[in-house]
């Protein structure tokens, strides 16, 4: 009997899991297979070219996993390779960053978005230049968090330690009066807790894996 063919994810860690736990919601009846390069962990301080050489990898290998479409649930490599390896290979593959950026422009009220993510990801300006192109007036606001990758490697997800390096890191875009802040790393979901009590109840935090997974279905 012929192997159900799967969808295939990955990431530079453990965060595409919550990415995993989103298409497992939506699609109970699919085969995942979850990749987490928890070896190379954190991809957001490597260069452009690792982060293509280790996407392309990650690929390869889910390939070998008889999977049908693939989800890079990582933004640094969503942001980097994304392009790339969809013109290189010909089972489908989508990243993380546009649905994100729909769903930002869609509950965002003011027009005052907040992106959050790896130091990659933020120089990339990916998530700032897809904003801008659908909402042309809005301000939007960048800060790179290359703490929190770590911090839920370790599962330090609600010590004070953690609280008070997202309270530094997220202070700047609370005085910017943003509305709504895009997570731009799918470990950030698992510190929305910490998040959402510094930002206070009133902004809106866009989840990509949530609807990255929405995508996919």
């Amino acid at each position: 009997m012929k192997k159900k063919q799967a969808i295939g994810v990955f990431d530079s860690g453990l965060g595409g899991l919550t990415a995993v736990r989103e298409l497992i919601r939506l699609l109970p009846s699919e085969n995942i297979v979850y990749f987490g390069d928890t070896a190379r962990v954190p991809y957001g301080t490597k260069s452009r070219e690792t982060i293509i050489r280790f996407s392309i990898e990650n690929i390869l290998f889910l390939l070998q996993q008889n999977v049908k479409l693939v989800v890079i649930a990582c933004n640094t490599s969503s942001s980097t390779a994304l392009p790339l390896v969809q013109s290189h290979f010909r089972v489908p593959i989508t990243g993380v960053i546009e649905p994100g950026v729909k769903e930002a422009v869609r509950v965002s009220r003011n027009g005052r978005i907040g992106v959050i993510g790896t130091r990659t990801t933020i120089r990339s300006r990916e998530y700032e230049k897809q904003l801008r192109k659908q909402l042309p007036d809005g301000r939007i606001y960048n800060s790179s968090c290359p703490l929190f990758v770590p911090l839920v490697e370790e599962g330090w997800l609600n010590d004070p330690e953690t609280e008070a390096v997202v309270r530094r890191y997220l202070q700047p875009l609370k005085e910017k009066g943003v509305d709504t802040l895009v997570l731009g790393c799918t470990h950030y979901p698992l510190l929305k807790t910490v998040i959402k009590r510094v930002m206070g109840s009133e902004v809106k935090l866009v989840d990509s894996a949530r609807q990255v997974a929405s995508r996919v279905r």
